[in-house]
């Protein structure tokens, strides 16, 4: 372990089947206004919206609804609620649902507070919060696994005006206080959204992953969740009630981006930003953007790194090197990579995304170059991964 770090987690998590049971006792700490927010509707048909109701009601608290949060948050979508956070004088923000409902909240929570241009500041400038910053707590009944929102202070959000979607780390004062996470409630989501959700973790664990080259204890912890992760996928997908299986995603999820992982190494990242432009032109679901674009994304990185990618492929794949030249073996585990995307069927081209080549200038464009990974990328070398990726 080489770099230097601070770790802390401000987040109580209720995990279990039970979850729901501490959620009263969650709700003493906040004030009566709460703004209960969720998406589409789906909460209603499978009675988890009768569920917190319950709780809320019977907790003697005064329910503001706001419906219709999208799998890609909108600024629009902010400004509204945020609209209805000062209106109201709401003094929790209890996000029902997955990891857009949760970044959304994040979002309507700093902006709220805010009297000027929260995107502009927070999200184009990556501006640290105000001393005098209000903010309204959040807390979190999970539904879908994947994003790790639950447990910090990430937020994306999309201007589609401008084509643009950024995400931000907000410090320790933006995450959720308290997370109900029962691995029954991701049982309602489609499959399609679990296996999103399921690339969407195994990108966060690569991102931190692929970067450094010291020996330290982030990447054993890395190894050992992608491997969890593979192996519950796999079970998930033969059948999606399998408590056993979803409740591990679920943890690896919360844990794959919670910054434990990342600790002490510099991350990179690149494959967000690159799936985040994407996002902006298709709007295509955010784990999709990720698995179209990652096996070709890693294998322009082997022109630099091979010996973190080789140790991928034997680790977390179980490759027996013999015989094989490292740069072999590090091909060999991105072609590993792949076939677990067509295996549990997530995307793995833009085209089915709908991402057509007159995009490639805008994509790019749109991109930003992080720069932390094994290798920094051009605008040329960009526009080839995009269309290695048709």
């Amino acid at each position: 372990m080489l770099g230097n770090f601070v770790y802390s987690n401000p987040t109580t998590l209720y995990f279990g089947e039970e979850a729901k049971k501490n959620l009263a006792e969650a709700l003493k700490g906040f004030g009566k206004r709460v703004l209960l927010t969720y998406g589409g509707g789906s909460i209603k048909r499978n009675g988890i919206y009768d569920d917190v109701v319950s709780v809320l009601k019977d907790a003697g608290k005064e329910i503001v609804e706001l419906s219709g949060v999208m799998p890609n948050p909108t600024l629009e979508k902010v400004q509204e609620g945020s609209e209805i956070v000062r209106a109201n004088n709401i003094d929790l923000i209890l996000a029902v649902g997955g990891g857009s409902t949760v970044d959304y909240a994040k979002a309507v929570s700093v902006t709220a507070g805010y009297d000027g241009d929260a995107w502009q500041r927070y999200w184009v400038e990556q501006a640290d919060l105000e001393p005098s910053q209000k903010l309204t707590p959040i807390g979190v009944v999970l539904t879908m696994a994947g994003t790790g929102s639950e447990m910090n202070g990430g937020s994306v959000i999309t201007n589609h005006d401008k084509k643009l979607k950024i995400g931000r780390g907000f410090p320790d004062e933006v995450s959720p206080r308290f997370a109900v996470m029962n691995p029954r409630y991701t049982f309602t989501v489609p499959q399609r959204q679990m296996v999103a959700g399921i690339f969407d973790t195994m990108s966060h664990i690569m991102e931190q992953y692929f970067s450094g080259d010291d020996d330290s204890t982030s990447d054993y912890i890395a190894e050992g969740l992608m491997r969890s992760l593979i192996h519950s996928s796999r079970v998930a997908i033969k059948n999606p009630e399998d408590y056993e299986a979803r409740s591990n995603i679920m943890w690896t999820a919360t844990w794959g981006i919670s910054s434990i992982v990342g600790s002490g190494k510099p991350q990179d990242w690149e494959v967000h930003m690159i799936g985040h432009a994407i996002g902006a032109y298709t709007n295509a679901t955010h784990g999709f953007t990720l698995s179209a674009v990652s096996p070709t994304y890693y294998r322009h990185m082997t022109y630099n790194e091979t010996k973190r990618f080789a140790r991928f492929a034997q680790v977390v794949w179980g490759i027996n090197p013999d015989g094989k030249t490292e740069k072999q073996l590090a091909l060999e585990g991105i072609d590993a990579l792949a076939s677990w995307i067509d295996e549990i069927g997530a995307a793995n081209n833009l085209s089915s995304l709908g991402v057509t080549e007159d995009m490639f200038d805008g994509i790019a464009d749109a991109t930003i170059i992080a720069g932390n990974g094994y290798k920094r990328l051009d605008r040329d070398e960009l526009i080839s991964i995009l269309r290695e990726s048709m």
